[in-house]
């Protein structure tokens, strides 16, 4: 029952169905897969480019409401936050749907929300206590870290 009401939900943000909810970016606008839980994080061809200076990144969106809300705002440009020395992030205005669970352990190139509205992508891996739900990830983060550098970044999501 509980996915019934997260995809009715999503449904009625993507459609406009009496959800006052604006999923746009402004201008100025952070993520971990363990296989142990958000078990629906499966993939099905949901490709996109994430973008961040001259380095190009292929990732994988997972298959869940949180995913497949964030794939409807597509392409975005955002201005993400250095957080942690080890995260960028970006508030958006507006929650998207959620499924959080404590994956355990973050890892490079991961893509996730936090709290609803927080966009992170995680350029180091580390343990968290925290709950997360996953987007999806990057297919390969080797240089990520190095891409982002310190401070604040501009980085573009795009559909494949």
């Amino acid at each position: 029952m509980r996915y019934l009401v997260v995809i009715m939900l999503s449904l009625a943000s993507l459609f406009g169905g009496g959800c006052n909810k604006d999923y746009s970016a402004a201008a100025g606008n952070t993520n971990t897969y363990n296989k142990g839980s958000n078990t629906t994080d499966n993939t099905k061809g949901n490709k996109m480019k994430i973008k961040i200076g001259s380095n190009t990144f292929n990732a994988t969106l997972f298959d869940n409401a949180t995913a497949n809300a964030f794939k409807a705002m597509l392409p975005l440009t955002l201005n993400m936050d250095e957080l942690n020395g080890n995260e960028k992030k970006y508030d958006f205005s507006n929650t998207l749907p959620t499924n959080s669970a404590n994956p355990k352990t973050i890892n490079s190139g991961d893509l996730m929300i936090w709290e609803g509205n927080t966009l992170v992508l995680f350029y180091k891996t580390f343990p968290t206590s925290y709950r997360y739900t996953r987007l999806g990830r990057i297919d390969d983060p080797s240089g990520l870290e190095a891409a982002v550098r310190s401070g604040s970044v501009t980085v573009t999501f795009e559909l494949d």
